[in-house]
């Protein structure tokens, strides 16, 4: 329901057009062609101003709005979540949604204590489909 319901996406770690074969590229860019908004927020590529022709973010609390982001969608090894925690807290999503194979309980508890529903180790694309799909 969550994945469905989705207008507005941040995604944080996500990468270029250049590594399109890559779940941090091919998953956003499946949401934008599905009518999502997709915001990119990545870690690296310092010299990129655009990802799939959106204005791309360093911090997700500088996103205009930020609180009105639907989902934080993250791309990020479990022991780099801890680094964004500060901004993902001062940004104020709806949800945090940590793709497959991404977990961390303390991370987690930090994010549902400031009261950010948190869906841990899922993979968007594959929850956007199925409920697209029914």
């Amino acid at each position: 329901r969550i994945a469905k319901a989705a207008k507005r996406v941040a995604v944080l770690g996500i990468k270029t057009e250049k590594q399109e074969n890559q779940p941090a590229f091919y998953v956003p860019s499946y949401l934008k062609s599905v009518g999502v908004r997709v915001i990119p927020v990545p870690v690296y590529f310092p010299d990129v101003k655009e990802i799939l022709g959106e204005t791309v973010f360093r911090r997700l609390q500088d996103i205009p709005n930020a609180s009105d982001i639907d989902i934080v969608d993250v791309f990020r090894r479990p022991k780099d979540l801890e680094q964004h925690l500060e901004d993902i807290l001062k940004a104020q999503p709806k949800v945090v949604w940590l793709q497959s194979g991404i977990s961390s309980k303390v991370f987690e508890e930090e994010i549902a204590k400031a009261g950010i529903k948190v869906v841990p180790s899922r993979c968007l694309l594959v929850d956007h489909q199925r409920a697209t799909m029914h």
